[in-house]
């Protein structure tokens, strides 16, 4: 009895200890979010919005009798069922469940959510809930198509929120853990959050990675090449040849300028830089500087004559010749669709062989679920935030695009590194995704008003950049695009507007899986598969009717559309070009110094918030 006694003792002991703990953390928690309660200009607009949007829901419902007693009559009849099925449970019948979550929704897959009554009735309630939640959304009638969008966005993201998987004590196995360890769990959870508030602009950007398990230019970043070239946006790389002879016509890639551009040169098993060099291309490469408050009034205009087009002149110094090919990505393909019909208004389009466009939107029409963002409400706390700051900062934006996909990119890190404790893995593409950059004033706010909003780019002469009115559908260059039939960024229904604007020969192609993983697929991976129609209706739903699949990677069908339309010549190739040998000297090994700028160290040295 004694022992027992004192065994009881000293476990209330260890609890007691860890209580305390835990509310130091809690305490120091709740400061570090009272010190950044105030919402930033474009927070504002976003709050205001939702609050609008479900004003208007409201409404919508409220002038729909039939609908809202036909969303209560089914509430309760969710709830008498489940009620019951409960009761059998209790009792211990075998029940079929009465609702069960989607085949990848990974928040229920403990045993516990199916095996124990009390949190089977947790999951089945939510499950009933939110399935309820969206048929009510969905069969609202009356509001317009983007405020219905909004509508479903906003309230997608409520009932993630209150899932029973983000709490502790509806957590099995967060409650599993909280026993086993006494509560450790919470206190290294609560000093995870801490640290990625003190790493976050606005929201939490959860960490999704060990971040210490990397470094550019040593396990990222690793194809062998020289900067040859630099300005004060962008950084040239000539990658080393890996073959004797090389195709004459190099090969300039513009990558994004959101996030870095070695998610194309990931690691060596998959780096789509490695794979062209290793077909025989001479590959160029733009590294954007990662911009701060000194860049404020940097232009798309300056992006494209300080990018590309300086590029394209460096690599004539280079190696002597006088037009490349592009291969583009994301945003670096709608600035690559703006510079080459900016060459073709001013004569100058044969500097361009043919051009790539990978994931990339040029009729913004219907840009997906990230124009919840930018109506005019939000973009006008935008643009005041911007104008204050003279920046975007990167940590929003990345925000931003997790909310996509919420429940894999928020709240399953929220899960497992807060309510658990737990260090996140070293995971190479989570790593990139965390390491962000930051938007110019005068370039994202002109971006987001004239493409997103007004959808200029489309119409002729829409777009003036440097006193020169550009028209895609004057351009002549042969184009290929390639979007991904799961692309959350740039979906691909939208992309495929691109293949009617140009005049030239267009080919489309459509990948397997997101905007990532159906972009960087190596061939000898052998995953996700392609599409292929030869016809270019105006429709994407015909041209997708039309199609024929493919297995394996878009690469190979790439370099084949390369070489038998002739954009290089494998019957004319030259000795393999070294960087260093023509007239720029090397400044410096890639990846260069530009790619390893992070946010914190620009803001410090240029006096950023």
């Amino acid at each position: 009895m004694q022992t027992d006694q004192n065994a009881n003792a000293q476990a209330w002991d260890g609890w007691s200890e860890q209580l305390e703990r835990i509310g130091q953390e809690y305490q120091a928690v709740l400061q570090d979010l009272m010190a950044r309660a105030a919402p930033s200009e474009a927070a504002k607009q976003v709050q205001e919005d939702m609050r609008e949007t479900f004003r208007a829901g409201l409404e919508a419902l409220m002038r729909d009798p039939q609908a809202l007693y036909g969303a209560q009559w089914q509430l309760m009849q969710d709830q008498w069922q489940l009620w019951q099925h409960n009761l059998r449970l209790l009792a211990g019948e075998e029940v079929e469940p009465l609702v069960a979550p989607a085949r990848h929704d990974r928040r229920f897959k403990d045993e516990a959510w199916h095996q124990e009554p009390f949190y089977r009735a947790l999951m089945e309630q939510y499950l009933l809930f939110s399935r309820q939640v969206e048929r009510l959304v969905q069969g609202l009638d009356g509001l317009p198509p983007q405020q219905k969008r909004n509508l479903e966005f906003y309230a997608r993201q409520y009932v993630s929120a209150v899932a029973p998987s983000n709490f502790v004590t509806t957590n099995p196995e967060v409650m599993r853990l909280t026993l086993e360890t006494q509560g450790e769990n919470l206190v290294e959870g609560l000093a995870r959050l801490r640290e990625d508030l003190a790493n976050s602009a606005e929201g939490i950007n959860v960490a999704m990675t060990d971040r210490e398990a990397f470094r550019i230019g040593e396990n990222v970043a690793v194809t062998p090449g020289s900067v040859i070239y630099e300005n004060e946006l962008i950084q040239l790389i000539q990658y080393t040849p890996t073959t004797e002879t090389v195709f004459k016509t190099p090969l300039l890639v513009v990558p994004p300028w959101i996030n870095k551009y070695y998610i194309l040169d990931l690691r060596e098993d998959n780096s789509l830089v490695k794979w062209l060099v290793d077909q025989g291309h001479t590959v160029f490469l733009i590294s954007w500087r990662n911009p701060g408050p000194a860049q404020r009034d940097l232009t798309w205009a300056d992006y494209m004559q300080l990018g590309p087009i300086a590029s394209m002149e460096a690599i004539e110094s280079a190696c002597g010749e006088k037009s490349v090919n592009l291969l583009s990505y994301c945003i670096g393909g709608t600035l690559t669709a703006s510079t080459v019909a900016y060459l073709t208004s001013t004569r100058r389009g044969r500097k361009v062989k043919s051009v790539t466009y990978m994931a990339t939107l040029q009729d913004f029409s219907d840009p997906g679920e990230i124009g919840v963002f930018l109506n005019d409400t939000v973009l006008s706390g935008i643009e005041r935030q911007l104008q204050a700051d003279g920046y975007l900062d990167g940590r929003v934006m990345a925000f931003s695009f997790n909310l996509l996909r919420e429940n894999d990119l928020f709240w399953s890190f929220y899960v497992s590194n807060y309510l658990k404790g737990e260090q996140p893995a070293a995971f190479d593409l989570l790593y990139w995704n965390t390491d962000g950059t930051n938007l110019p004033a005068a370039t994202h706010g002109w971006y987001l008003r004239h493409m997103y909003m007004e959808n200029r780019l489309i119409e002729p002469g829409g777009i003036e950049l440097d006193g020169v009115k550009i028209d895609l559908r004057k351009v002549s260059t042969p184009s290929y695009f390639v979007s991904t039939r799961e692309d959350h960024i740039a979906k691909w229904q939208s992309t495929y507007g691109g293949t009617q604007l140009p005049k030239g020969p267009v080919t489309f192609v459509l990948g397997g899986s997101g905007h990532i993983a159906g972009i960087v697929n190596p061939p000898h991976k052998n995953k996700y598969g392609y599409w292929t129609n030869a016809e270019l209706p105006a429709s994407p739903e015909s041209w997708l009717e039309g199609a024929t699949f493919n297995e394996g990677s878009w690469w190979p069908h790439w370099q084949a559309w390369m070489t038998d339309n002739g954009y290089v010549d494998a019957d004319k190739r030259v000795p393999a070009r070294r960087p260093g040998e023509g007239e720029l000297d090397i400044l410096e090994p890639a990846p260069g110094r530009y790619v390893r700028q992070t946010i914190p160290q620009v803001l410090e040295e240029q006096g950023g918030a």
